[in-house]
């Protein structure tokens, strides 16, 4: 629900913060009054266009802001998370706008946010009616979604939309493959060459680093000879060598050690060393023993590091790219060896995934006729409610025929998919004996409009996604028992949604749970708008106003105690 909207230098208001209700919010004042300006800003907050001379005179900047609760949709946590906007605060969330005269720049949840992604957070929350805005029903892309909530189809769009994603998978594949037959069999000598070429070097992984220690040792086999023979004679063999001397220091240790406890560890230790200068000697010899002198080898080597060198250069850099590329051509040489083959192996994984695809589609389709029968009769009847006795609502499905469709249908036929399903779906509605139904987006009175969205939000209220409504002028060509049918029905409407709505009909402003009034005041030489909250007496004084004008009379101000009090009863 919309908890709060703060305006600040827009157009005629200065200052004003206003708490909406969770029920029905009414707003009412005199024509002039700044009701339209209030709309206005709110239109700030749902992402549309400003102009720059909305800015109040004399201020730097105005600023509209949104406090929106229960905002914690799955639709909203991705939109936020694809922006980048921190969902932390969810399930609030907060719209602002800010204009000055050089643009206007959007946030959400104090993060900056692209007009674009306002208006899509905004779309989820809130739908506005008015003559002279946008409707969320008028636009037929909504009516397959309107349909889907009504019906509680959500399990099976789901299921649709994974088989029409690996249809469209695969289709992409194959698309992708043919395009390339032409490059492939073109390249395909080239790769076989390729191929050739590396695979008689027959390169190893980690080769390099073997062949680079073993050219190192045997470059370097005098060396190796030289001091390892050197230093198992100066550990070992020669008259002073390192081991006898530990082992006369050992023998004193030991003589020690029986005088005085003190030199045990210390014998411990030379016996250590004894055992370690021992194993570096035999180590040394084994090692000197198996030295190589292998001029022939060392040629081998050179020469084979030499053939690695030369497919570095050519294929990377790096034994690493080379062994990559080797893999990637040798597929690419598979795959136009055998290009037919393939082909044939994705057109029979395609021909398998649209027959499951096309079962998901029909069985959403007759789902979605089944819920369109009830939403017709539900919305007659309510229509009928709202003086419309003579309407007719008919919800109308297409499906493209397409000879390379995805949907199989009877015989030969086939059918355009779509990521949705296979319908396009339009509510088509006559107001009027002997007129055939026409499409919804077509119809032109601005009051006939309202009450339409209305009877159509009455009926889809427990299904209908978007949590707050805002009706403006709804009132338009109404009066007298159908006013008060209007007010009845939006404030049963009320119980599932925050409804906020312009009125200037008695009958409506008597059932709202919160009454708010737009007045123009002029202070210190300057006009503003404000907006207050009215307790109940002022509430009944104002809906008296409405019924007899800015004079009360007695008999306006009972009428409209009876007429808020009738509203209560009915709860």
């Amino acid at each position: 629900m919309l908890r709060s909207l703060y305006v600040r230098d827009y157009a005629l208001i200065e200052e004003l913060d206003v708490e909406f209700g969770s029920g029905l919010n009414i707003i009412t004042g005199e024509t002039g009054a700044g009701k339209s300006i209030l709309l206005g800003a709110l239109n700030m907050i749902l992402g549309e266009r400003a102009n720059t001379d909305v800015v109040r005179q004399d201020a730097k900047k105005a600023i509209i802001e949104g406090i929106f609760d229960d905002a914690n949709t799955d639709r909203i946590r991705t939109l936020l998370e694809d922006a980048e906007i921190d969902t932390d605060p969810l399930p609030r969330i907060i719209l602002r706008r800010q204009i000055t005269d050089r643009g206007s720049r959007g946030f959400i949840n104090d993060t900056p946010a692209t007009l674009d992604v306002i208006r899509e957070v905004a779309s989820e929350l809130i739908d506005l009616h008015g003559q002279h805005e946008h409707q969320s029903l008028l636009h037929t892309e909504t009516h397959r979604r309107t349909l889907d909530s009504f019906g509680g189809l959500s399990g099976l769009t789901q299921h649709y939309k994974r088989q029409y994603d690996r249809v469209a998978e695969l289709v992409e594949e194959r698309n992708e493959l043919a395009a390339r037959e032409r490059e492939l069999q073109q390249q395909k000598e080239l790769y076989e060459f390729q191929i050739q070429e590396i695979d008689d070097v027959h390169p190893q992984e980690g080769e390099e680093e073997e062949l680079h220690a073993e050219r190192r040792v045997l470059e370097n086999a005098e060396q190796l000879y030289a001091s390892t023979s050197g230093l198992y004679e100066m550990l070992y063999e020669s008259e002073d060598a390192v081991h006898d001397q530990i082992v006369v220091a050992r023998n004193e240790l030991q003589d020690l050690a029986r005088i005085d406890d003190a030199f045990e560890e210390q014998l411990e230790e030379i016996k250590s060393a004894q055992i370690i200068v021992s194993e570096l000697a035999s180590f040394l010899q084994d090692y000197n023993a198996h030295i190589e002198f292998d001029p022939d080898r060392l040629s081998e080597i050179r020469d084979r590091m030499s053939e690695l060198e030369r497919l570095k250069r050519k294929y990377g850099g790096s034994l690493e790219a080379v062994l990559e590329h080797r893999r990637e051509i040798g597929e690419q040489y598979e795959l136009a060896e055998d290009f037919e083959g393939n082909l044939e192996r994705l057109d029979h994984e395609i021909e398998k995934a649209q027959a499951r695809l096309s079962d998901a589609a029909h069985r959403l389709s007759a789902k979605r006729r089944e819920v369109a029968d009830r939403i017709e009769e539900a919305i007659v009847r309510e229509l009928a409610d709202l003086g419309m006795p003579d309407s007719q609502f008919e919800v109308r499905f297409q499906q493209d025929e397409d000879p390379d469709g995805w949907i199989k249908g009877d015989g030969d036929t086939r059918y355009r998919a779509y990521a949705q399903g296979m319908d396009h779906v339009e509510f088509f509605i006559s107001t009027n004996v002997g007129i055939d139904p026409m499409p919804l987006a077509d119809i032109a009175s601005g009051g006939e409009i309202s009450r339409i969205m209305l009877a159509l939000k009455q009926i889809l209220a427990k299904s209908e996604r978007l949590p707050i409504l805002v009706f403006d002028e709804i009132d338009t060509g109404i009066s007298g028992d159908m006013a008060r049918k209007v007010g009845d029905s939006m404030h049963d409407l009320a119980r599932y949604h925050q409804i906020i709505v312009i009125t200037h009909l008695p009958q409506i402003a008597a059932l709202g749970d919160v009454h708010f009034k737009v007045e123009k005041q002029v202070v210190e030489n300057r006009t503003k708008t404000v907006i207050r909250r009215l307790d109940e007496e002022e509430q009944a004084a104002q809906v008296a106003t409405l019924i007899s004008g800015a004079d009360i009379t007695d008999a306006a101000l009972e009428n409209a105690r009876e007429l808020m009090a009738a509203g209560k009863r009915e709860e």
